[in-house]
């Protein structure tokens, strides 16, 4: 007697059963899909990044100064000056501003890339305050042999050169401080700007979509920052691609969000800084209000001078090299004869 499979649907319902795989559903999929799709622009940044330090290497010396590698570039002789950059940026954006090459005619220059940007190193162990910086320069600066120098901060980097001037006041025989931020004010887009920093969740965004990110973005922070002037042609030589590397997103990212806590625990001190201060500001910086904060500052101290300079935006130094240049010569030591 022959028997049939379909004389028996139970078992050929069984058999169906087990034949058939699961199928994943449109959950797994799609985060497979984003989990694979991380990890491919983890990988591009990480190859970009490499690039971008190869395309553009060291062009100064480097100190090791308590398990930091110190990049800075050591230029021209006279009275010394030491240029400290904002947020975001490096060395090269004094160079393609024409500032160094300017001021190595008459004074020795020294330009350091600040923790965690350019070719500097920015240790995870400690919180790199204004404070932490100012220690990390005055000890780079005392074995490169300086013992008394003009400062110049602009931006971010006027908050490292305010604190060298309160915590070492002997070292500091003038300051420059250009498009400067002092004083605590509401500010929604440090929170966004702050994100990479934050554990974990930052480290995600810095190696996978924040480069990503920075890159399309980065025509309209040049327009925001410049504004209302346009790039100069002369910043074409500002390396864009060192700039979104993942570290140095990082660090820009740590010092957005230590903008405001910085500025309110340092506003007590200007009043207090005896040297002669030069303060820079451009009338139209679209990123600091001058008039709340440059303004300001120069009501409070003392022994200042202050250029606001018309037209300008918060990239004053690059605009405007020879006002910044005049304002360093209003206040660095008169050189010996």
């Amino acid at each position: 007697m022959t028997f049939r499979l379909s004389s028996y649907p139970g078992r050929r319902n069984a058999i169906r059963k087990r034949a058939a795989p699961p199928r994943p559903s449109s959950g797994s999929n799609v985060l497979g899909l984003a989990i694979a799709g991380l990890a491919v622009s983890a990988f591009v940044n990480h190859r970009l990044a490499r690039k971008a330090e190869r395309d553009n290497p060291p062009a100064g010396e480097f100190l090791n100064i308590d398990g930091v590698r110190l990049h800075y570039v050591d230029r021209g002789d006279g009275d010394p000056i030491v240029l400290l950059h904002g947020n975001g940026s490096m060395i090269q954006d004094f160079e393609s501003s024409g500032l160094i090459d300017l001021a190595t005619r008459t004074h020795r220059v020294i330009a350091f890339d600040r923790p965690g940007y350019g070719h500097s190193a920015r240790p995870r162990s400690r919180v790199w305050t204004p404070e932490a910086q100012a220690d990390l320069i005055h000890e780079a600066l005392s074995r490169i042999g300086i013992e008394r120098a003009t400062i110049l901060g602009h931006s971010w980097g006027c908050s490292v050169a305010v604190a060298l001037a309160h915590k070492y006041p002997w070292l500091v025989s003038g300051l420059v401080l250009a498009s400067g931020y002092y004083y605590p004010t509401a500010r929604p887009d440090v929170i966004g700007m702050a994100g990479p920093a934050v554990p974990l969740v930052g480290d995600l965004m810095r190696y996978t979509i924040s480069p990503i990110l920075s890159r399309l973005m980065w025509p309209l922070l040049m327009r925001k920052i410049f504004g209302p002037q346009r790039v100069p042609a002369k910043f074409a030589g500002f390396p864009k691609a060192m700039a979104v590397r993942p570290s140095q997103i990082r660090a820009s990212a740590a010092e957005s969000a230590l903008m405001i806590p910085d500025a309110a625990a340092y506003r007590a001190i200007y009043s207090s800084l005896g040297m002669p201060v030069a303060i820079v500001a451009g009338a139209e910086d679209r990123l600091v209000d001058p008039k709340a904060q440059s303004a300001r500052l120069h009501r409070e101290i003392a022994k200042s001078s202050f250029d606001l300079v018309p037209g300008a935006g918060h990239m004053i130094h690059q605009t405007d090299t020879g006002v910044v240049m005049a304002a360093i010569e209003k206040v660095a030591a008169p050189r010996k004869t």
